[in-house]
């Protein structure tokens, strides 16, 4: 009976165990998905924000948790490539690099964020939708499908292809449950599909529209924050 060569043995055994590394990562991001999806919500609800975001230390608490549940499922290819082609061992610190410029980007928000009306939501809502027809969007979008660079690289590329949708959460209500849902699925859709117009002319126009109806009949939109 003849046996297969060693080496060959060898590569199918590596790539048996790449791939089992492989959907133990993606497990696990998407479990600390999952996680921390349960854990803003839970918070959302047993909270009372009124005006405001809150201290700094209980908002970026809260915007961790929310950019953890929001971002790492659309991370996924990343992880696949990298457990692949690096082993599972470089996953915790690209994804904790990642979540680290999210983070950034909530104390801007933070620091930036004032009581305003209905009409800046609505003013914002608008911006965002344009924001994703221009060439900036498309560039950083499609940067943000690669699967090259650092958890740093990767982060800001897709920053700058959700900053327009960020803006927008944040406008409306960004401890919204609402809001963070309806955010969370168009970047998801985004990060995983391929740009097609078909897909993203009808997702900036319906974001327009939007914004037209809080600015001119805000009553009309359910989930407003009543900080607006």
């Amino acid at each position: 009976m003849e046996h297969p060569p060693i080496g060959l043995t060898a590569v199918s055994a590596g790539v048996r165990n790449s791939t089992m590394a492989a959907k133990l990562a993606v497990a696990a991001v998407l479990a600390i998905a999952v996680v921390c999806w349960v854990s803003a919500i839970h918070q959302m609800h047993a909270m009372s924000m009124g005006p405001g975001l809150g201290s700094l230390g209980f908002f970026i608490g809260m915007w961790a948790t929310m950019m953890a549940a929001m971002m790492l499922p659309g991370a996924i290819p990343v992880v696949l490539y990298r457990t692949h082609t690096q082993g599972a061992r470089v996953i915790p610190l690209f994804l904790a690099v990642y979540l680290a410029v999210w983070t950034v980007v909530g104390l801007v928000a933070y620091a930036l964020d004032r009581p305003h009306s209905a009409l800046v939501g609505g003013v914002v809502t608008i911006a965002a939708g344009f924001y994703e027809l221009t060439p900036l969007k498309r560039h950083f979008r499609r940067r943000c499908h690669e699967t090259l660079g650092s958890g740093l690289g990767f982060g800001l590329d897709c920053v700058g292809s959700t900053i327009g949708l960020m803006a927008m959460l944040v406008a409306l209500g960004v401890m919204s449950v609402t809001w963070m849902v309806v955010v969370a699925v168009v970047i998801v859709a985004q990060k995983l599909l391929p740009a097609k117009a078909s897909l993203d002319v009808p997702t900036s126009l319906a974001m327009i529209g939007l914004g037209v109806v809080i600015a001119l009949a805000p009553s009309a939109v359910p989930g407003l924050m009543p900080a607006m």
